[in-house]
This record gives C-alpha cells, structure tokens and sequence, in this order.
C-alpha cells in the first residue's frame, strides 16, 4: 500500500536519502521505510550490489519492496568510471557499465539514473567533451528502449593547477551537452554544491538553465573552494536563499542529501525542512 505523508511535512517528504553504495539495496529499501523517507538513490555495482547478483528472484523481490513502500527510487551511476573514455577495450567496459544500469533500472522500479559528462586530462579536453556527448546520446537511445530516464549531473569544478577534471562542470559545458542531448530523455540533476563553487554561484548557474529541465536537486554543504560534502550550516550556502530561488520558479521535484552517515542525513532532513519555513516556502 502507499505509504502515507504528513501533510504539515510535505517538503521534508520531498527531501530524500542517497544511500550510494553504503547499504545492499533491500537495506535502504527497509531502512527508509522505517525511517519515512519515501525518494532516495543508491548506487549499483558493488557494496552489496554488484551487478551479477541480481539475478531474476531478487530483481522481483526488490520490485516489489519498492511498490509496496510506495517508495521513488533512483540510481545514481559512479562518476569514476569515467563517459569520456577513449581508450580500446575500456570505452567498451564503460558503456557495458551504464547499458548494465539502463537494463536493470526499470526491473528493479527505478525511475531514473544519474549520469556524469566524463571527464578529461587537460591536453585532450575537446576530444573527450565529443566522447562523452555522443556516448550520452548513444545511452539515450538505449534508454528511451528500455522506459528509464536520464539525469545530467553538473560535477564539481578541480583546482586550477588539477591534471584531471570532471566535464559537464560550469555552465559552458553544461550548456554543450544539453544542447545536444534529447530533453525528451535527458533531465538535470542540479548539484548545488558544486555550483557554489564557480564564479556564477548557485543563482547565477540556476538562472543559466531555468527550472524547466531540472528534476532532482542535490544537497551538501561546502565553503566554496573545494568538494566537499558537509553536513548544513558546516559550509557557506544559503539554503533559505537555495530553497526560495529553485520553489519560487515552480519546481516541485525532489531533493537528494548526498554528505557524511546515513544517520546525519536523516536529521539533516528535519533541519533542512526547518530551513524552508524559514524561507517561507513551506508551513511549520
């Protein structure tokens, strides 16, 4: 049955949990449960989910756990395994990778994944950007076959000096993959924390694309010079400020807390809810 929400609650019902590759899958399924949490993402492929051991019975067993908790479930793919490989044999292992996710997504009761741009070693950045877009589109066909949605995540800028950085990071080079890959499959994660980051900040990165394309919102706190993923209030973002910014142009998605325990996250949940009273954006 549908689990029920707390109507004087219903922004921290959209606050969910990434569990990454903490728990198994059915852990986080049962633990957010427990806990009232009804949208999280978990990473596939190791820690208790690696790919071989899903085999028809669990799939159905976890299908199943998630429709009865009434749960929205995403998956939220490694951004180490790096979009823009060039490399033979391993642009091979790469895309055999996420297909694995794209395949196994809907099965399980997914309803989107998180893909990263790739990333680049200075010297070959135009080269790899054009990997990483047409194997983004590739996927695409790949996941429009099989009924899942994608999620571009915008990444965290490196030091000035950093050999290796993510793609897809400021807004430019966001801008030249959503240009070219399909909205009709493609939405947006927007990762605020890493926009907090850049010259732009979160407002002026936000205002570069709109809420339009945009269905999850990730939350950690930093203090603008480097990633980190630290818990509200540790950092230097405004999340009344965030909160009344992403409501006020008509967004109505999710949030994903994605920094420190499991545990810190759901308390996060209660002070980020407070937060939004705060903003005025929701009611105490």
């Amino acid at each position: 049955t549908q689990r029920d929400h707390d109507p004087v609650n219903s922004f921290k019902d959209r606050i969910g949990i990434d569990f990454g590759a903490r728990l198994p899958i059915e852990e986080a399924i049962a633990w957010s449960a427990r806990n009232k949490v009804g949208v999280i993402d978990v990473r596939l492929g190791d820690t208790g989910n690696a790919f071989e051991d899903f085999d028809g019975k669990r799939i159905d067993a976890v299908r199943r756990s998630v429709e009865s908790q009434g749960l929205r479930l995403g998956l939220h793919t490694l951004s180490a395994v790096n979009v823009a490989e060039t490399a033979p044999f391993l642009r091979e292992a790469v895309e055999e990778y996420l297909r694995r996710y794209i395949e196994l997504a809907k099965p399980l009761g997914a309803d989107w994944i998180v893909m990263h741009g790739g990333f680049h070693f200075t010297g070959d950045y135009a080269r790899r950007m054009e990997t990483g877009i047409q194997r983004l589109q590739s996927l695409g066909d790949h996941a429009q076959k099989h009924g899942i949605r994608l999620l571009l995540e915008n990444m965290n800028p490196e030091p000035a000096d950093a050999e290796v950085r993510y793609l897809a990071c400021d807004v430019e080079e966001c801008r030249a993959y959503f240009d070219r890959l399909d909205p009709a499959i493609y939405g947006w994660t927007y990762t605020v924390n890493h926009a907090h980051m850049l010259p732009v900040g979160i407002r002026g990165f936000f205002d570069a694309f709109g809420a339009a394309r945009m269905e999850e919102v990730r939350l950690a706190d930093n203090r603008g010079d480097k990633e980190e993923h630290l818990r509200p209030g540790e950092g230097t973002i405004d999340f009344e400020d965030t909160f009344a910014l992403i409501e006020q142009a008509g967004y109505r998605g999710h949030y994903m807390l994605a920094y420190g325990t499991i545990e810190e996250m759901r308390e996060g949940r209660d002070e980020l809810a407070a937060r939004a009273v705060r903003a005025g954006i929701a009611t105490a």
